[in-house]
């Protein structure tokens, strides 16, 4: 029989109950330093797509594979044993229909071991969601911004600023629930369209530039951190870690090149005999 320990992970039903409750506090993370420093303070942690940008340069979501998920998965696992752990879906990756959708998502639980998966709910994906629920994956919904439509949106933009935008998102969040999804995230909407959201739905709402009504609050940890010049207009910075990044390397350029670096503390001696 395994040996018991004394750290538990947070389960599908300690997300849930978060509903109308404190706040959930939530971060992405791709890999497992980041994961360890984190896990003390977050309820959930997500591996999401933003890695194609934030890691790999890429230009959008659209270019992440199921096999960088999987490896960025891995190591965010490795490095938290507390935080409930999701894994986004990437894109391609659950559109064309239920089954699809649930080898997918079983591969990234089988692969990884994390807790649940993450889709973009748009209209189309309320069966893949009910699929993948009445077969034991936990999902995730998210609203609103889409970043893997932005080729169809034309960008970055804000939605839910028309009737008919904020008529198709809600419509959205409540087919997401209705499959079954434990969670929604709502990214960039009004703030009177997150508060309409969160109180229409039972499941808690985590919010990305949608401001302090929903259940929680996500963002991605290189922006709150200051990893980057630009940040978007939701994202408040806890810290400035380009310029001490930038301060450390030009301090070990400067004594590489001074031969200042190796020093003698850095430095092996042969042993006295």
């Amino acid at each position: 029989m395994s040996k018991q320990t004394e750290i538990r992970r947070k389960t599908v039903r300690d997300i849930a109950a978060a509903k109308g409750g404190q706040p959930l506090v939530c971060l992405t993370a791709y890999d497992a330093p980041m994961a360890e420093i984190m896990d003390p303070h977050c309820d959930v942690i997500l591996v999401g797509d933003s890695v194609g940008m934030v890691v790999h340069g890429l230009p959008s979501t659209v270019g992440v594979t199921m096999e960088m998920m999987i490896l960025h998965g891995q190591a965010v696992m490795r490095g938290s044993d507390q935080a409930f752990v999701v894994v986004d879906m990437p894109f391609g990756s659950y559109e064309t229909n239920a089954d699809q959708a649930f080898l997918n998502a079983a591969r990234l639980m089988q692969e990884t071991g994390c807790q649940a998966v993450k889709i973009e709910s748009g209209a189309y994906a309320a069966h893949q969601i009910e699929h993948l629920v009445e077969r034991g994956v936990p999902v995730m919904g998210h609203v609103g911004l889409r970043p893997q439509a932005i080729n169809v949106v034309g960008g970055f933009k804000a939605q839910g600023r028309t009737g008919g935008e904020r008529d198709r998102v809600m419509a959205e969040a409540k087919a997401a629930e209705n499959a079954g999804a434990f969670a929604i995230v709502i990214e960039g909407v009004a703030e009177d369209l997150a508060e309409e959201i969160t109180r229409a739905v039972a499941i808690p709402t985590i919010g990305i530039g949608a401001s302090a009504a929903c259940d929680g609050q996500i963002l991605v940890t290189q922006d709150m951190l200051g990893l980057f010049d630009w940040t978007p207009k939701f994202v408040r910075r806890y810290g400035d870690v380009r310029a001490g990044i930038e301060k450390s390397i030009e301090g070990y350029a400067a004594d590489v090149r001074a031969r200042r670096f190796p020093g003698a503390a850095e430095t092996y001696k042969l042993s006295k005999p």
